[in-house]
């Protein structure tokens, strides 16, 4: 399989090299993160001459004999080399009874730069904080972007790739296929047999059918609002038992698995989250397209959908806006930054760009405020709103490759 670099996650894991934290690479499923863990290894290789990597990759059957955490630590210690900077990378850790006693040991000896990666269920971001006793530094991987998807495929026409890009999305792995039927088969395989059956092993969920509905039911209603009680009454109509607690915790499951990203409303006037109805945002939309088909392709939801998992990559905190009871897509902030977005597939027609530029306009701050859309050329500005090409937006960013 072809590799690229992808330079600003491996910066990211370089930055944090001499902090004493345990650093823990988590994402979805074949996002890439095994692939990331080994060009670390190749970094370090050619930077640090004196360097002593000791790497367990628990997918090689060589390392199935070390699967408890006391044997896991008689392999490490003999492996390291007093006087040297010891390096080490564990992936798969999940895989090791107890490995979490044992990596703490490893932590408070302070004799190793300590890297792990986890099966998306089984370490979450929830769980590190109660996992590990020592501070943890989580560097959370999404599958490619669309900088990446060019790059893979040496595209030149930015917008004839983001056609592509939105049907075949950014799990890498799918690219190895020429035919849609098999790029769909393969992702379908990793949805329901690496993310459901992950979650069902690890909650030892019984109502499998309410799941698998709920699911459906999410990836249907990407960048809708909705709430649990929506669910559960949309459910009971189709013969469905099913309570809004029970609901409320699958999805929290969903969401712990990185198959979806929950995103809260907020009062741009009042200044304060709100509680009830929220949106849904999946990992990668090549999910949906594989799992639902091309049924109700709803271009504008899946516009924002690439919209949202693109501001959490670049480390934006983001919101649903709400203002005088108009709705603005997204309000992103990092630091001292705030954005106002709205996303549309297309504001050719004068009334679709009043609806979504009317928001924008009620907002009295002096932050920047945008519409993301399909053009197929250079953006413009609309009283003071900047209007920006989807494809350009994904390119500009501040990620480097």
């Amino acid at each position: 399989m072809k590799l690229i670099k992808r330079d600003y996650y491996l910066d990211k894991m370089i930055r944090v090299i001499d902090t004493p934290d345990i650093k823990v690479i988590t994402g979805v499923r074949r996002s890439g993160k095994s692939k990331l863990l080994e060009a670390f290894q190749e970094y370090i290789n050619d930077n640090i001459k004196n360097s002593n990597i000791i790497h367990i990759n628990y997918n090689l059957k060589k390392f199935e004999s070390i699967t408890s955490g006391d044997s896991l630590y008689e392999y490490v210690e003999q492996k390291y080399i007093d006087e040297k900077e010891n390096f080490l990378l564990i992936d798969e850790i999940q895989k090791c009874d107890k490995f979490e006693d044992t990596i703490n040991s490893f932590h408070a000896e302070e004799k190793f730069k300590i890297y792990v990666t986890g099966s998306n269920a089984f370490l979450l971001s929830s769980d590190l904080a109660t996992l590990f006793t020592g501070r943890t530094f989580e560097i959370s991987i999404f599958p490619f972007s669309f900088k990446e998807y060019m790059k893979y495929y040496n595209y030149d026409n930015q917008y004839i790739a983001f056609d592509k890009y939105i049907k075949d999305g950014g799990m890498s792995g799918s690219y190895l296929y020429e035919e849609i039927e098999d790029k769909n088969s393969y992702i379908k395989e990793i949805y329901e047999t690496l993310i459901i059956r992950d979650i069902v092993k690890k909650y030892n969920i019984r109502n499998k059918e309410l799941l698998n509905k709920l699911s459906d039911y999410l990836l249907d209603n990407i960048s809708n609002i909705t709430s649990s009680t929506k669910i559960e009454k949309t459910l009971k109509s189709n013969k469905l038992k099913a309570d809004h607690k029970t609901i409320s915790k699958y999805i929290e499951y969903l969401c712990n698995a990185f198959a979806f990203y929950k995103v809260r409303r907020y009062d741009i006037k009042g200044k304060k989250y709100l509680i009830s109805q929220d949106k849904y945002y999946l990992s990668d939309t090549s999910f949906r397209l594989a799992m639902l088909g091309s049924k109700n392709m709803d271009y504008g939801r899946i516009l924002e959908n690439i919209v949202a998992i693109e501001l959490l990559r670049r480390g934006y905190e983001i919101y649903v806006g709400t203002l005088y009871n108009k709705e603005i897509d997204f309000v992103a902030m990092k630091r001292d930054e705030q954005i106002y977005i709205q996303v549309s597939d297309n504001i050719e027609n004068k009334k679709t760009l009043e609806r979504e530029i009317s928001p924008l306009l009620s907002i009295r701050d002096g932050y920047k405020k945008m519409i993301i859309t399909k053009l197929n050329h250079e953006g413009y500005l609309n009283n003071g709103i900047e209007i920006m090409d989807i494809s350009d937006w994904l390119l500009e960013g501040d990620m480097k490759g």
